[in-house]
């Protein structure tokens, strides 16, 4: 699967093009900008995108109103399709969100309920009641996600909704040529519609990728040869950042030993999740992080772990964004990518995801662990990779057993001495290759 060697780069495209949060109808070519940024995209070593909510809505992309066209604050479904194939002409793939769970008020089947009542032909596509009202006073109650009434939920167990979905990923493979789909909510998804959905998918197009969004819960319920490829590390996205904000690095290794160590216990040993420092949905990096120091590190710490990288605009040049000033602080514009000392230290790490098949593949060892310091042990057949981090001001001697006399520097190209002590310079992050 693609994927598994892949660099992720995720855009919201609605912030990122300045669209206006209530759809006010007017048609714009907005999406075509993503295209600029290609040679940004190709210096980070990034080879895939995955693109938030991009089809036609209320506001904010995941209140749905039509599946069939790209939103009108964005572009035309012609300008979408003329991205998709730049983006692939640069090697670079295309993973697009899919919002299943619910859609928008503005939905056209949710709007001949509204006109018809229990006489609409749609009325079995959502879960609602006559015998009530809702905070919109419809005049019916109706189930929305998580109390969200501007986000209706759909009935996946009605057939009809799922020809449909089925019908409208069918115009998205065949018309703008996607590679995969992220399913937003997928731990509230029916588990039939998602192997109906990648049973449709793999008829579709070979190695097409489904990726689950998951904030809790056991990821092996969908991480199945039937349903999901990968789901979205949660788990691991809070020991990145707590470990170096409390200067406790056990928090991170002992997550990852949990989830891909080689003992029988261990979760997801094998799989690929989504690994990430930040996204959409939560503060930025550089706002989260108490020490911008550690910036580097945990850029590393994300290179060098097990699953699949994936990097959040903007934060690859250390920009903030708090969750708590709302989602707009998260999604910003911005027009013109640049180049910074940070931005080019992560791209020096994620180019060793397409040269390191270990970083791909490779078990997790943890082969020194400290509060401040960690070295990890990444390894496939006869290839191993030693990703040591310092998250210490001051240098650290460490008596690691590399298991050999001498290591090459990924980045550098350096042959260093694997004798003990191994001098690590203070907040250094580094990648070695036994040779």
């Amino acid at each position: 699967m693609w994927a598994y060697e892949s660099v992720f780069y995720q855009i919201y495209p609605l912030g990122f093009c300045s669209a206006p949060f209530e759809n006010n109808g007017v048609q714009a070519e907005n999406i075509l900008k993503i295209r600029d940024w290609i040679p940004h995209l190709k210096s980070l070593n990034v080879n895939a995108i995955y693109l938030s909510p991009i089809f036609e809505s209320d506001t904010h992309g995941y209140n749905t109103r039509d599946y069939r066209l790209i939103d009108k604050r964005l572009g035309t479904n012609e300008d979408f399709r003329t991205l998709v194939q730049s983006l692939h002409d640069n090697g670079i793939r295309v993973v697009i969100d899919g919002v299943f769970n619910h859609v928008g008020r503005g939905f056209f089947a949710f709007q001949d309920v509204c006109a018809n009542r229990s006489g609409s032909r749609y009325a079995g596509w959502f879960h609602i009641s006559f015998d009530g009202n809702s905070n919109y006073n419809d005049g019916f109650w109706y189930e929305g996600w998580e109390g969200n009434y501007d986000l209706v939920k759909l009935n996946l167990n009605n057939p009809e909704v799922v020809d449909y979905l089925l019908e409208s990923v069918s115009y998205w493979i065949d018309y703008f040529d996607i590679d995969g789909i992220r399913l937003d909510v997928a731990y509230m998804l029916n588990e039939n519609f998602m192997r109906r959905l990648r049973g449709h998918c793999d008829s579709k197009k070979e190695d097409f990728f489904l990726l689950g969004e998951m904030i809790h819960g056991d990821y092996n319920r969908l991480l199945a040869p039937d349903m999901l490829h990968s789901v979205t590390n949660y788990e691991a996205y809070k020991g990145l950042h707590s470990s170096f904000n409390s200067m406790n690095m056990f928090e991170i290794n002992h997550s990852l030993i949990r989830e891909f160590g080689s003992d029988p216990w261990c979760l997801y040993t094998g799989r690929h999740l989504l690994s990430f420092v930040d996204n959409h949905d939560v503060s930025r990096i550089a706002s989260t992080l108490n020490n911008s120091r550690h910036l580097p590190l945990i850029y590393a710490m994300l290179a060098g772990m097990p699953g699949i990288p994936c990097i959040y605009y903007g934060s690859e040049w250390g920009i903030t964004g708090d969750k708590k000033d709302g989602d707009p602080a998260l999604r910003p514009a911005i027009d013109n990518p640049v180049s910074n000392e940070l931005s080019e230290t992560v791209a020096s790490f994620m180019k060793l995801r397409h040269t390191e098949r270990a970083l791909n593949y490779g078990g997790f060892r943890s082969v020194l662990l400290t509060n401040r310091q960690c070295i990890f042990e990444r390894r496939v057949d006869d290839e191993r990779v030693f990703v040591l981090i310092n998250a210490d001001e001051n240098d650290f001697d460490a008596y690691a057993d590399f298991g050999t006399a001498e290591l090459t520097d990924l980045v550098s190209g350096d042959i260093v001495s694997g004798a003990q002590p191994f001098r690590m310079k203070g907040y250094e992050a580094r990648f070695l290759k036994a040779k």
